[in-house]
């Protein structure tokens, strides 16, 4: 049965928009890395054939990670509270990308900055894994129950906001030196950015509530003792439905949109500052949308527009790729526009429909166990994939191809999902009980 009752306290407006707009570090963080895939391929592994390969296997093997990080935090979180897992996974991401802009180079250190790069996005990798899914608990327990989809959008919002920003800065800095000092030392730069960042947004959170519905269990006494425990034993459903979800939106997220710089680069012929400045239009559109999205499902339920959106995924994406692929920019803008309007919208509904299928008691390990464990595989994995099987088979429409599966598999079980949207279920209940009188 899923849960939506209303937790008796609530949260301050204040630590509601410090959760909504604080996920901008771990988006800027990987946004970042994939962006600054080709620049990196070159300062820790010597550049060469292998080189971008070996930075997106760094990326994907680090990201695997994320499951067992989601498992930790998740007991946290559902043990002893959202805001202490919050407060510890920016910590932790803030170490990590403070080291990440003092490690040496290879031209320094040879294959041991490959290794401490490698080291470091591990770190990242764990650390995040329960970042998201907690945020996304902590605005579900903390907002009205009919603007639950608009108000955990905002996550999804800020996530991009923290992409966007992570383009700007590199845009900046790939513009403003040469390659030869941008390969050096500029690339130190958007990391260091990226650690004061954390930082700031670890002080922003001192200042937040703990959520209602977590102060509100541990009231009744039914805080659980192994939230993995119990969620694997009462939800395998909801485990099972959130991980279809999060196989949507990730693929469609980190396929459509992080990837996609490195494919006009690639694949596309385009340039990086380019490739940079497309995938800019990209953010924007994501923020645009994904609040859009998220009123939309908490107006006609979750249901209906997430099986909109992985009909989109489909049958569009391989067309998209294909005018992506024609080295034509203005062919490239259009396919990046419509992949970020399906991607931020998936974004903004399965996040929230993936959280609505667990109850307040263990809710972060139920979406750490189906949600991130989806988003290692579908979303880490998928970019060093593409890649692979672009550069082997030739075939420039495989990243296309890749969304494309994903959304007819998950489809079938979209359209057997329960509706989670409040206001849905209250006009489905009321209509119900008019027939029967």
């Amino acid at each position: 049965m899923i849960n939506t009752r209303r937790p008796k306290g609530s949260v301050s407006g204040a630590s509601i928009a410090v959760a909504a707009f604080s996920t901008v570090v771990e988006w800027y963080d990987f946004t970042l890395y994939l962006y600054f895939a080709t620049v990196l391929s070159r300062v820790f592994f010597g550049g060469g054939e292998t080189a971008l390969i070996t930075t997106l296997a760094t990326f994907a093997i680090a990201y695997l990670l994320r499951p067992l990080g989601g498992m930790v935090f998740g007991h946290i979180g559902d043990r002893f509270g959202r805001r202490r897992t919050i407060l510890l996974s920016v910590a932790i991401m803030t170490i990590a990308m403070f080291g990440t802009a003092l490690l040496p180079t290879h031209a320094q250190a040879g294959a041991v900055a490959g290794w401490l790069l490698f080291l470091l996005r591990c770190i990242m990798g764990f650390s995040v894994g329960g970042e998201y899914n907690a945020i996304v608990a902590y605005l579900l327990e903390g907002a009205p129950p009919n603007r639950r989809g608009l108000i955990a959008s905002m996550a999804s919002a800020s996530s991009e906001i923290g992409g966007l920003f992570a383009v700007g800065v590199s845009l900046l800095t790939v513009n403003s030196m040469s390659p030869e000092n941008l390969d050096s030392w500029g690339w130190r730069i958007p990391f260091l950015v990226g650690a004061v960042l954390a930082a700031s947004v670890g002080i922003a959170r001192t200042t937040m509530q703990e959520s209602p519905d977590f102060d509100d269990q541990r009231a009744r006494g039914t805080v659980p003792l192994s939230p993995l425990h119990y969620a694997l034993a009462n939800y395998r459903a909801g485990i099972l439905r959130a991980f279809a979800i999060s196989a949507l939106g990730s693929i469609t997220y980190y396929i459509g949109i992080t990837y996609v710089p490195t494919f006009l680069t690639s694949a596309g012929k385009l340039g990086e500052g380019d490739s940079l400045r497309l995938s800019t239009v990209a953010a924007f559109v994501v923020i645009l949308v994904t609040p859009f999205a998220g009123a939309l499902s908490d107006r006609v339920g979750r249901k209906p527009v997430l099986i909109f959106l992985s009909a989109c995924s489909a049958i569009l994406p391989i067309v998209l790729f294909t005018l992506m692929a024609g080295g034509s920019p203005s062919y490239a803008l259009l396919g990046i526009v419509i992949l970020a309007c399906v991607a931020g919208g998936v974004s903004a509904v399965g996040a929230i429909t993936a959280a609505e299928q667990f109850p307040g008691e263990g809710r972060i390990s139920g979406l750490a166990l189906g949600a991130t464990t989806a988003t290692a595989i579908f979303g880490g994995l998928t970019p060093y994939v593409a890649q692979v099987l672009t550069e082997r088979t030739g075939w420039t429409l495989v990243p296309g191809a890749m969304i494309a599966v994903v959304g007819v598999c998950v489809l079938p079980i979209l359209i057997t999902l329960p509706e989670t949207a409040p206001r849905k279920i209250m006009l489905t209940t009321m209509l119900q009980s008019h027939r029967q009188k």
